[in-house]
């Protein structure tokens, strides 16, 4: 193994990454967080806070700040986005050439390892790149690189290299390629959160634990050194402009925090190790493309006790089969959906059973628990042709591959309909501004997941990005643009016609991303 083909391998994965339209997305998804986060302290909110008091926005202050988010983004988003280039090997063959090459199982692992942390590296440089154009804008103070450097590197550093290491490790092994690895790998990041409460509540001064590939950790000891962690607020809090703000001194971090960081990235390559060990080799005995078929998962056997209820579709196809146009392709899609997945069909007799017989007052965490379900859905809805190999048949129908883009994107906007429709008529009689945040969020998520599923040709990209929005909506209570579905009621007019405007932007820009595919 030479450095040389470690440092070609590493850019090759680097740029096939990079050149996906997936990327752009990711790209457009992260400035609009980090300027949704750095709020604007004249409309009242702030980045951070203590006792009530606001922290200036200088270069420590914004570095933590947006560091401490951006690992939470870049902790979940990062594992899912560098998930599944084996199985592209598999599917498109080139996996049995690679396997079949010299190249030996260390510099395949090491290789795609460095690609995977060149790639994350490039969206946190896209990312601080943004809030140093944000600290130009709303900043107090003169910008110091170096202390955003600094930060970035001790906090994001670890963190990426362990998300590419766990990426790596898990498409490695055979057992860990499908559901089974996201699942442990999101409880991994929910591990990763619950050692917060055990730093804060903490008998002596909290200190930086080496395990924590988050950084958070070690945030809040820094912060400990200057203000009351009991009292500090992280995100978008609220703030007393009648008390005086607070400056951070420009160097935090120290000397033992450093070193604890630097413990914590040589843990953070660990995982690499295994995967040397396990890695398949693409060999048809140990892995295949349809291994997913040989074990089924939880849901799977659930949808198979369930495929009874699969008989509730049928009147759905016989009326699509009646209507003209795509009216009845939409429908059959619909119907396509519930009957592939009859949990589904559970889950929304459920909902409708339920927002009918619940209070009004918990209407509102109904609607958030039917919005969760249907994203998860239809987030492989826009790829479901492509997946199936049909796609090429289904562009030679009458209308083409633009018909079936619309259609598709009408199916998921009914399926929204369908699990928070009686929520949504509940919430019109009582609150009508709720009802409309509600409507506009699933068109404008509906779109999304269009555009999303389209320009990566996967709906992984959507569901990644959709569970992340939806932890951090129910995070922020206090945020217009946030509500998106109503769930906190801070939801504006102005905000619902902009969900409104960013549905009817994404649905169009879907549109020509289908058409540039088609021509390409």
């Amino acid at each position: 193994m030479s450095a040389y083909a470690v440092r070609t391998l590493a850019l090759l994965e680097a740029r096939l990454r990079l050149r996906r339209l997936s990327t752009l997305a990711t790209l457009l998804v992260v400035v609009a967080i980090s300027w949704l986060v750095i709020s604007d302290p004249a409309g009242g909110h702030t980045l951070i806070s203590a006792g009530g008091a606001r922290v200036r926005y200088t270069s420590s202050a914004l570095a933590l700040g947006s560091a401490s988010q951006a690992t939470l983004l870049f902790a979940l988003a990062g594992f899912y986005l560098l998930r599944g280039r084996m199985g592209e090997d598999l599917r498109s063959g080139l996996g049995g050439v690679i396997g079949a090459s010299q190249a030996g199982n260390a510099l395949c692992i090491i290789g795609r390892w460095c690609g995977g942390v060149l790639y994350l590296a490039a969206l946190a440089g896209a990312f601080m790149a943004t809030v140093l154009v944000c600290h130009a804008v709303r900043g107090e103070g003169a910008i110091e690189p170096l202390v955003y450097l600094q930060t970035y590197l001790l906090v994001l550093g670890p963190m990426i290299l362990f998300t590419a290491s766990c990426a790596t490790l898990f498409d490695s092994w055979a057992p860990l390629m499908g559901k089974r690895g996201d699942l442990l790998y999101f409880l991994l990041w929910v591990g990763q959160m619950a050692m917060l409460p055990a730093v804060t509540e903490s008998a002596g001064p909290p200190a930086a634990i080496p395990v924590d590939f988050s950084g958070m950790s070690a945030i809040v000891t820094l912060f400990s050194h200057h203000l009351d962690i009991h009292s500090i607020m992280l995100g978008i809090g609220d703030f007393d402009p009648k008390l005086a703000p607070i400056t951070l001194p420009s160097w935090m971090w120290d000397g033992a925090t450093i070193a604890t960081r630097c413990v914590t990235t040589l843990l953070a390559c660990l995982p690499l190790l295994p995967a040397v060990r396990l890695f398949h080799r693409y060999s048809p005995d140990r892995v295949r493309p349809a291994r997913s078929r040989a074990r089924r998962s939880p849901l799977a056997l659930l949808n198979g006790w369930l495929r009874p209820l699969a008989r509730l579709t049928q009147p759905l196809f016989a009326l699509s089969a009646r209507l003209p146009g795509m009216a009845g392709q939409a429908l059959a899609d619909v119907a396509l959906t519930l009957a592939s997945a009859p949990a589904a069909i559970a889950l929304l007799l459920a909902a409708s059973v339920a927002a009918l017989a619940v209070d009004l007052h918990a209407l509102p965490p109904l609607a958030l628990a039917c919005v969760a379900c249907w994203g998860v859905l239809v987030s492989d809805l826009p790829t479901r042709d492509g997946d199936a190999g049909c796609a090429l048949l289904g562009a030679a129908l009458p209308g083409g591959s633009a018909r079936r883009y619309w259609r598709q994107l009408a199916a998921i906007v009914v399926l929204g309909l369908m699990f928070t429709g009686v929520a949504m008529l509940r919430l019109g009689a009582s609150s009508p501004l709720r009802a409309g945040a509600l409507l506009a969020g699933v068109l404008a998520l509906a779109a999304l997941a269009s555009l999303l599923g389209r320009s990566s040709g996967t709906g992984r990209t959507f569901l990644v990005l959709f569970l992340l929005g939806l932890y951090i909506g129910v995070q922020v209570n206090n945020v217009a643009l946030a509500d998106v579905v109503g769930f906190h009621g801070t939801a504006t007019a102005a905000s619902v016609l902009t969900w409104l405007a960013v549905g009817i932007a994404a649905a169009w820009g879907g549109h020509l991303c289908n058409r540039h595919r088609n021509f390409s």
